[in-house]
């Protein structure tokens, strides 16, 4: 049916590929590319019993030249880029040179600045309308399925939404006293930020970490949670109507917290540059370099994710409560994918969008996040492709 180019080639760009190979019919040809065209290789390797051709090859995201000349040899019908968010826009550029839709997991972000907003990829509507081409912003878990959750709660249990509580819970173990399950980079810049939640209108600034919410999740337990900013709040805020708060929780262990709170102290986390025995380096590049990768977090993994949004709101006249949500095991994704349930649910997610987008399903001229779609045929996904949905319609609250 279509060609996907993949750029990334990190432990999401290996569960996508591998669930783009499972999905030959759709994905008829494949090449995975980036920086290092090994690991490239290595994922390829993963993917037995295909009929999808695959094939790599190497491209520094950064090079729009270069992102530019790679699609035009490959012509493929999708770009999926599933490389650091600091190169979203260079890809965006690429695939507007090259008339090529583009779909992403996480929104762009400056180098330079902690800020998680998608004006930057909101500013290429007019160019993607004007190229015939469809972006999709966001299609990993969150953002991206609990994207897709509050419009499949808004079009088929409420009338109106008026609070959504989205509840981010890895109850995973790695045996590690501190790594982090994702680009450690990305996942310090988030998780040190200030929190920040809308209510009646405006934003609302916390310090970080400073709201914390106990909860029981289904086939995890009791665990501490953390108000923290993502960025489908954003999008959320702006596209379902009624809405009067919106918040975004993470559940963080103890070991974690103590040992990012000391590295904050000792300026490891910082994003600006230091000269280093004359030799500029950022402080939290550095402690990247020395945690563990998050791809070999995997096979030691054990326990399951709960992610899922709470939506309060009305239904035909009534006050309504309406719990969606997912649990993953990371030993099951490892068995299935080599890779732990974080990845899983984050390369599974891009396959479905970019498998709507070759469909048919999901086209439209613009740049959109998920939520702007027609939600079924997604949910409809996440059930064949290894992250079934549940629903609750008396889930405890979050107060």
């Amino acid at each position: 049916m279509g060609k996907a180019l993949v750029i990334g080639a990190g432990g999401v760009a290996s569960v996508a590929v591998q669930k783009m190979a499972q999905n030959d019919d759709v994905f008829t040809e494949v090449m995975v590319a980036s920086r290092t065209e090994s690991k490239c290789q290595d994922i390829v390797a993963r993917c037995q019993n295909t009929k999808t051709k695959l094939s790599t090859a190497q491209v520094d995201a950064d090079d729009t030249a270069a992102v530019v000349a790679l699609i035009k040899a490959f012509d493929p019908d999708i770009v999926v880029n599933l490389a650091l968010p600091y190169q979203d826009l260079s890809i965006m550029d690429a695939c507007v040179e090259t008339k090529t839709h583009y779909l992403d997991t996480a929104n762009y972000e400056h180098p330079d600045t902690a800020k998680f907003e998608y004006k930057w990829q909101w500013a290429y509507m007019d160019k993607f309308k004007e190229a015939g081409i469809t972006g999709i912003l966001g299609s990993g878990f969150d953002p991206g399925v609990t994207s897709v959750f509050a419009a499949y709660a808004l079009k088929h249990e409420f009338d109106e939404i008026n609070t959504i509580d989205i509840l981010d819970c890895n109850g995973g173990d790695h045996g590690y006293p501190f790594a982090t399950n994702f680009n450690p980079e990305i996942n310090i810049r988030e998780v040190s930020a200030n929190g920040r939640y809308w209510e009646n209108g405006e934003w609302i600034e916390t310090e970080p970490m400073a709201i914390k919410r106990e909860y029981n999740f289904d086939e995890v337990g009791k665990k501490d949670m953390y108000l923290l900013y993502h960025e489908e709040l954003e999008s959320l805020a702006k596209n379902i109507p009624g809405l009067r708060r919106i918040r975004f929780f993470m559940t963080f262990g103890e070991s974690y917290l103590t040992h990012l709170k000391c590295l904050e102290n000792v300026g490891m986390t910082s994003i600006e540059p230091i000269n280093f025995q004359g030799q500029e380096i950022i402080p939290l590049q550095f402690l990247q370099a020395v945690l563990p990768d998050p791809s070999s977090l995997g096979e030691r993994t054990v326990g399951k994710t709960n992610i899922g949004c709470i939506f309060r709101g009305k239904k035909d006249g009534k006050d309504k409560t309406y719990y969606l949500y997912n649990v993953c095991d990371h030993q099951e994704a490892y068995k299935e994918v080599g890779s732990q349930a974080v990845s899983y649910t984050t390369g599974v997610p891009a396959m479905i969008g970019a498998m709507l987008v070759l469909k048919g399903l999901w086209e439209r001229p613009g740049v959109y996040t998920v939520d702007e779609f027609d939600p079924d045929p997604f949910m409809d996904g996440l059930n064949e492709w290894g992250l079934p949905w549940r629903q609750d319609f008396s889930p405890e609250l979050v107060d």
